[in-house]
């Protein structure tokens, strides 16, 4: 598999909260999608979750289904237990002729809650990370054993969000543990995406592809917003992410550290759609990944 570029639905309709795009038909996201170049699209809240109907979705656009968001709590369940409960997502992937297993631990998460700042995000216990990693492990053996690869997402307002808590995953976490590089949430949280890439290259197995906007971040860390404010943006204002090309991240250094990558790009940049056009955004961070990877020499 060579890179393919592809989507998640959120620049279209908000999952964490529902009525942020929620008039916006899943056949005008395909449709739009499409248009802006993308070949894959990762699963929201409104796409079908039994195979065939999520084919015959897909199908008329000609779109793969890439993957999608898949909420653990590895820190009040162990291994097994989450492995049983994935089932039905296990099953939808196999079926679809996808690998791609995204996690994120969210039983103490806070990125749902816009009542809540950041920095009332949950932080680990230098005892505790052994103890997790060792069943986030385990998962990921029993996840491969039937061919899918667990891709950790590291994301603001949760366990794994600083460079700090990104080492004590990978170096607690066993190889079948791959990371989920997003350069937005690696950003904003503080870390430089480009070195995360040529830290972790041999473990990065699926890239998310989100912007910055630097004065939006500043702002929201100084007044200590909600993960929610901050990505839908205040008043009339634009939120804190955007496409690539659009923000403060350099996506040709990210992209040369990735060399010999292979699999999926991801533009995954949550944005208010009433603020910021969705197909008008799409197609511009299409067009900037294309040039950024040139610009790396990346096919």
């Amino acid at each position: 598999m060579t890179i393919r570029i592809g989507a998640n639905p959120i620049g279209w309709s908000n999952d964490d909260l529902q009525d942020v795009g929620g008039a916006t038909p899943l056949e005008t996201c395909l449709a739009e999608a499409k248009d802006a170049g993308f070949t894959g699209m990762e699963l929201g809240h409104k796409f079908p979750r039994e195979p065939a109907a999520l084919k015959a979705a897909l199908a008329p656009y000609g779109m793969a289904c890439v993957g999608g968001w898949h909420s653990v709590e590895l820190l009040r369940r162990d291994a097994r237990e989450e492995f049983t409960l994935a089932a039905g997502h296990r099953a939808l992937l196999k079926a679809m002729g996808t690998d791609v297993f995204i996690v994120a631990e969210t039983s103490n998460a806070i990125h749902g809650d816009r009542s809540c700042p950041l920095s009332r995000r949950p932080v680990m216990e230098a005892a505790d990370w052994g103890p997790f990693c060792a069943r986030m492990t385990d998962l990921a053996m029993m996840l491969a054993d039937e061919g899918l690869r667990l891709c950790y997402h590291h994301h603001m307002g949760t366990i794994v969000e600083s460079r700090a808590d990104i080492a004590a995953f990978m170096e607690g976490c066993g190889p079948a543990v791959n990371l989920l590089l997003d350069t937005g949430h690696a950003t904003w949280g503080g870390s430089d995406p480009a070195e995360l890439a040529r830290s972790y290259r041999a473990r990065i197995s699926h890239v998310h592809a989100k912007d910055v906007r630097a004065d939006i971040m500043d702002e929201a860390k100084a007044g200590d917003w909600s993960f929610l404010d901050a990505i839908l943006g205040r008043g009339e204002a634009l939120g804190v992410y955007t496409v690539p090309g659009d923000g403060m991240v350099d996506y040709a250094a990210v992209f040369r550290e990735l060399a010999g990558y292979s699999g999926w790009v991801i533009v995954e940049a949550e944005q208010d759609p009433v603020k910021a056009n969705p197909l008008a955004y799409a197609r511009m961070g299409v067009a900037n990944l294309r040039r950024f990877m040139a610009e790396a020499g990346m096919g």
